[in-house]
């Protein structure tokens, strides 16, 4: 993952299941956008070619949260049909332009309604 000049965030995928890991991660990113999620990155470009996106950036990784709190903005992302499924700090950042947490890395998320409810979580992959 690097960030551009222009602040747009560009990710490839490699490893195992890279393929899969990044068609997850666009179809969950166009899954919340379709719903009005405002509190992740929006997919900006994607290229199955070279297994990349490019998202917005939703701000920088915090060290350190509430551990209600950071319960409470996985739940919410449960309201926009997607379980994020690595609920871990990691994937949390602050946007400081409107002072919202936001939930990033959608790679093992689970859509929770359609045919596509398939998580790639490890323990669900094995």
């Amino acid at each position: 993952m690097r960030i551009s000049f222009d602040g747009r965030v560009h990710k490839t995928f490699r490893g195992h299941l890279a393929r899969e890991r990044f068609e997850q991660e666009v179809r969950v990113l166009k899954r919340l956008e379709e719903k009005g999620c405002t509190f992740v990155p929006r997919l900006l470009e994607s290229d199955p070619e070279q297994l990349k996106i490019i998202t917005t950036n939703c701000g920088t990784r915090v060290d350190q949260i509430n551990p209600e709190r950071q319960k409470e903005l996985f739940a919410e992302l449960e309201e926009f049909g997607v379980r994020h499924e690595d609920p871990e700090l990691r994937n949390i950042t602050y946007r400081t332009s409107d002072g919202r947490f936001c939930i990033i890395d959608f790679e093992f998320a689970t859509l929770l309604d359609g045919p596509n409810s398939v998580s790639l979580k490890p323990s669900a992959a094995q």
